[in-house]
């Protein structure tokens, strides 16, 4: 797995902002600094009202200059979102640095302290990368998830990024061919996408997987964990052979799904949804 393609999530003042790694250092989601440091409805439409107020911000957000020193415009680099990885603009410190002398917010100087806070803590993690997880499970904890459902959380990721490296060694390409197999596992092993299953517990841009029910977890980490190991077994190369092993390895969790439902006279598949303001699991 190359290291653009692992998505963390990063608190400021419990508002969300995605990070991934590249090239050693943390780069954020452009989009989610812009709300977390003005709390706009549309980031992307503050974010073009802002480059036309400051042009010297729209130029280094353009161009490299070759003949000085200058700041790395932003990157489109594969950000983990519930329907898959997408390619959003993402900015390293130094870059976001600059976008905050742009932004008119209160917010500012805080969020600088944060962002060196968390340039630190990425030196930390490559000296020692247990760090990495416990800060994981620590930013969970914080938003009020329970013990239970946070190890259920890690041990899924731990199995997607399993998956995902199997997809990459096998020839299928990132992004948008990781959003097709994914829908696959899912429509096997629950009967609707991502994107479907987003709607039906009203979120929005909100992670799938941060709002699911242990045994939806479950079920997801048991669909995942057997496409990985029928890819193994096939050797399945290219996309069309990974895909048929993502609908075979969802159908196991999907059999298993059905049969628990049979036992039990209710549906896993649900419209519960963890909703941090009141800090518990809610149905809608």
């Amino acid at each position: 797995m190359t290291d653009d393609e692992t998505t963390k999530i990063a608190l400021f003042r419990q508002r969300e902002i995605r990070k991934v790694l590249h090239g050693g250092e943390w780069w954020f989601v452009i989009a989610d600094v812009v709300a977390a440091l003005t709390d706009s409805a549309d980031p992307s439409q503050y974010l073009r009202r802002l480059r036309l107020r400051d042009v010297e911000l729209a130029k280094i957000m353009e161009t490299v200059d070759k003949g000085a020193v200058q700041i790395v415009p932003p990157l489109l680099l594969n950000v983990e979102t519930s329907g898959g990885k997408q390619k959003l603009p993402c900015w390293h410190t130094e870059g976001i640095f600059r976008l905050i002398q742009s932004v008119p917010s209160p917010k500012a100087e805080p969020f600088k302290r944060w962002l060196a806070k968390v340039g630190y803590e990425r030196i930390q993690e490559i000296e020692n990368p247990e760090l990495a997880a416990k800060r994981m499970k620590a930013v969970y904890r914080a938003k009020g998830y329970s013990d239970d459902w946070i190890e259920k959380r890690a041990r899924g990721i731990a199995v997607r990024e399993e998956l995902t490296d199997e997809w990459q060694k096998r020839g299928v390409k990132a992004g948008q061919g990781y959003s097709i197999l994914t829908a696959e596992i899912s429509k096997a092993a629950f009967g609707v996408t991502p994107s479907q299953y987003k709607k039906l517990k009203g979120l929005k841009r909100e992670n799938l997987r941060d709002h699911m029910t242990d045994l939806e977890l479950i079920f997801t980490m048991l669909g995942e964990a057997s496409t990985t190991e029928i890819t193994r077994t096939d050797d399945a190369q290219g996309f069309d052979k990974n895909q048929d092993a993502a609908r075979r390895g969802g159908g196991v969790a999907g059999k298993a799904r059905k049969q628990l439902e049979s036992e039990t006279g209710g549906s896993i598949i649900s419209k519960k949804n963890f909703l941090p303001k009141g800090g518990e699991q809610k149905g809608n």
